[in-house]
């Protein structure tokens, strides 16, 4: 029996220094940064008071003046993407049969603005210990409830099958992205609306990595503050953003007289089972999720083109991913070219796997690597081809995808063409 592929047909992408795919692209193959001091709120008080944020007009993005006022910021990206997505594969909302579509949303922090400013609200600042929830908007529930996203989604998609939000940390819009293709894949569905969204520049967000001193202080020069591999690396830029995604069962995409982006040939995740925030130095959980992606597939470790890695520019991540692609590559890990996008666009918590998934999709459309931004000395531990500064023409039939986060969650994802499967 042929197995059921899902097929990537629609992106939609918000993200610092590019609203849009195309704006999004050209931002990360240029090698220019989007990182900024907060202008989201005063940070003047902060450890670090730097990060990426996008520059989203809700107008702009179609919103109306009802879901300005209602949704969260994270939710409006999610709507903006969707609709992106939507359009880009060719499709209006309900025009599919809905109870064969399935939405499937990663975020890690939920509605964090929202939840923040009307605390804010009905506490006065923080000075009432029993808040006057007659102060607080009608729809605070929405913003309490991550699965608020998932539905928002399925509204304007028209989607009636099997919604979700998969909170798994920074690795939560990979692995929302793998429960929509595994729906496809096991016959649930046809198609799917799936991604990651995450709005969290927040003053609650912000101070939470300051106390555990995550983030780089690099308060005087944002441009370079992101600097994953880099020697002189000193923590990870907080960002902001969301990338959806159309997926459609391959034969149901072609069917339409659709060319895909790729597929997703195969997806896994592991846990360390260890620590909150740490990470075994070996990097064998990442290896293995790297490994059964692979087998997935049915590809060979020499099979892949590009590795679109975490690359969050901590020293344990960068060094932990390094021995991962090692261990699971082999000799090839030395050949391949691997790049960080967080060192343009930030680290955006959930929503960065999703993104970093439309980059490796416009990665094999274009044949062009994305470049790590700042590497200027490498950290001699980190010894692998890093493609610094400066984007790389390269042909690109398979692309591997891999995340990292708190809580020990490691995820890894292939996506190629249709032709490098049936090779």
């Amino acid at each position: 029996m042929t197995r059921r592929l899902a097929a990537v047909t629609g992106i939609g992408v918000v993200a610092p220094g590019g609203v849009g795919t195309k704006d999004f692209w050209e931002l990360i193959t240029s090698g220019r940064t989007a990182t900024r001091g907060i202008t989201h709120f005063d940070a003047s008080g902060f450890r670090s008071r730097i990060a990426a944020e996008a520059d989203f007009v809700p107008e702009d993005a179609g919103l109306g003046p009802y879901e300005r006022t209602r949704l969260d910021r994270a939710a409006q990206f999610a709507l903006a993407c969707a609709r992106e997505a939507l359009d880009d594969a060719g499709l209006a909302p309900g025009q599919l049969p809905p109870e064969r579509m399935t939405v499937s949303v990663g975020t890690a922090v939920g509605a964090t603005c929202m939840l923040e400013e009307q605390y804010v609200r009905v506490s006065s600042r923080g000075e009432r210990w029993a808040v006057d929830p007659a102060r607080a908007v009608s729809f605070l529930y929405d913003a309490l409830v991550p699965a608020s996203f998932a539905a928002e989604v399925a509204r304007y998609a028209g989607a009636e099958g099997p919604a979700a939000v998969i909170s798994t940390g920074c690795t939560s819009g990979l692995d929302a992205v793998a429960h929509a293709a595994a729906l496809i894949e096991d016959g649930t569905a046809d198609t799917a609306v799936t991604g990651a969204t995450e709005a969290p520049i927040s003053p609650i967000t912000v101070a939470c990595f300051d106390a555990i001193r995550a983030t780089s202080p690099g308060n005087d020069s944002p441009a370079t503050a992101s600097r994953p591999f880099d020697r002189e690396r000193d923590g990870f830029v907080l960002g902001e953003g969301a990338a959806f995604f159309v997926l459609e069962e391959l034969a149901h995409a072609r069917a339409r007289g659709v060319v895909p982006y790729c597929v997703i040939a195969g997806r896994a995740g592991r846990a360390n089972a260890f620590h909150m925030t740490g990470l075994r130095p070996d990097g064998e959980e990442m290896a293995e999720a790297i490994r059964v992606a692979l087998r997935q597939s049915g590809l060979a470790p020499e099979a892949v083109d590009y590795v679109n890695a975490h690359g969050s520019g901590t020293r344990q991540n960068d060094r932990h991913e390094t021995a991962a692609f090692k261990k699971s590559l082999g000799e090839h890990a030395y050949r391949v070219p691997v790049s960080s996008i967080k060192s343009m666009i930030g680290h955006s918590l959930g929503a960065i796997g999703a993104i970093e998934i439309a980059a490796c999709a416009l990665t094999i459309t274009h044949d062009l690597v994305p470049p790590t931004a700042n590497l200027r000395t490498p950290d001699p531990e980190c010894d692998l081809d890093y493609v610094p500064l400066t984007a790389r023409r390269r042909r690109v039939d398979t692309a591997l995808c891999v995340g990292s986060g708190f809580g020990g969650f490691q995820s890894a994802m292939v996506l190629a063409t249709p032709e490098a499967l049936a090779a």
